[in-house]
């Protein structure tokens, strides 16, 4: 990675090697995608330790406590966090999706309100998009929110929220005109999960673990200043936030690829499985796919993003689900059973199980791979609908 700041890159490695050798040696490697259920107090203490450093929200402007970093240090540091191994951060929702949509939309005083919190780490996010009938449709919401009283007041459900059991906040897209349908009519709300009206409830994975859940909202009340942008203009700012959602922390999350590429093949050196053709060819290939994975996203990487991002989106999932099968393949027989864990729960899975298992959600969270392609297809190639 060329253009990062002389020295930034030095100093993010000496930094987190000497903060997680210490006090937070404990945390490393723990969390991430059918993990976050591993240490998150621990791993809260760590956000807030990072975020006293300075090393959170490093492209945000100085005054919200960022280093107004450019794309290129930013991306130095992601691959520095994933080479020493550091935790899952419990904050990337805030960091990585709210905040950067704040200072695109917010107002001066929603700004102060709210960056420092997730600066600090001292305040975690989730996200209101998806329904049982607007998943992949995210237009077809039908949560509503009215005005009374100097508040608004929210009914409706959503679905597959990441961290809700955790968050102290949840941006929420919903209706705000009656009748309205579609993209018009919608409204981005700010909603604390702590009210009277907000209940949510953990669902159980294919790995045992819950760290999706369902949100229901029965009248949960939020000020009337919580809103971003206009009435009935959430759709536009709904989309702004999906923009942020492929931003420079994709390259970091490929050094995890890399880290979990090795540890099969290592498996597949164990269990004799290399020596098969077929699945050293698939080996070969799966290595390949992620050096083409690197190179297409360092491509991409710039302050607006448009809708070609959709492929990054398709290429790394696909890409990782394939490696979850093939983590399955190279252990043979002993990849279908389990350690026991107790009458009452599904087996212990090992590292690449838990791969498998939670990788067959990546084609399907953040924009399946249907949408994907259909935004493709119609928006960056021009095709028919």
């Amino acid at each position: 990675m060329t253009g990062a700041a002389p020295g930034l890159r030095e100093e993010a490695r000496a930094w987190l090697e000497e903060a997680l050798s210490g006090e937070f040696a404990h945390v490393r490697g723990l969390g991430g995608p059918g993990r976050e259920h591993e240490g998150h107090e621990a791993r809260q203490a760590w956000e807030r330790h990072l975020g006293k450093a300075g090393w959170t929200c490093l492209g945000w402007p100085e005054r919200y406590g960022g280093r107004a970093a450019s794309l290129e240090d930013q991306v130095a540091f992601y691959e520095e966090y994933a080479r020493a191994d550091a935790p899952a951060r419990v904050g990337h929702i805030g960091e990585g999706l709210i905040g950067p949509t704040i200072l695109e939309f917010g107002t001066g005083e929603q700004k102060d309100r709210f960056l420092p919190p997730i600066q600090r780490g001292d305040e975690l996010w989730c996200q209101g998009y998806s329904e049982p009938e607007a998943g992949s449709d995210l237009a077809n919401v039908q949560t509503k929110a009215h005005l009374e009283g100097g508040e608004w007041v929210v009914t409706g459900q959503k679905v597959w929220t990441s961290l809700a059991h955790v968050a102290d906040w949840c941006f929420v897209l919903c209706r705000t005109e009656p009748g309205s349908q579609r993209h018009k009519g919608l409204s981005y709300l700010l909603v604390p999960m702590d009210r009277p009206g907000v209940d949510v409830r953990p669902i159980v994975q294919l790995t045992g673990t819950s760290e999706f859940n369902e949100v229901f909202f029965d009248r949960a009340r939020t000020a009337a200043g919580n809103i971003l942008g206009a009435p009935g203009d959430g759709w536009r700012v709904a989309m702004a936030t999906l923009g942020y959602e492929r931003g420079a922390s994709t390259l970091g999350q490929q050094i995890g690829f890399r880290r979990e590429l090795a540890k099969v093949i290592e498996t597949a050196g164990r269990t004799g499985a290399i020596d098969d053709p077929v699945l050293r060819d698939r080996l070969v290939q799966a290595w390949l796919e992620l050096e083409i994975m690197r190179l297409n996203a360092l491509r991409m990487l710039r302050p607006d993003p448009g809708p070609e991002v959709s492929i990054a989106k398709l290429y790394w999932s696909e890409w990782h689900r394939r490696l979850g099968e093939l983590a399955q393949a190279v252990q043979g027989k002993a990849g279908l059973v389990a350690e026991p864990a107790g009458p009452d729960r599904l087996g212990e899975f090992n590292e690449l199980q838990r791969l498998y298992l939670f990788s067959r959600a990546d084609t399907i969270y953040a924009g399946s791979s249907e949408i994907q392609r259909n935004i493709i297809a119609e928006r960056t190639l021009g095709l028919p609908r």
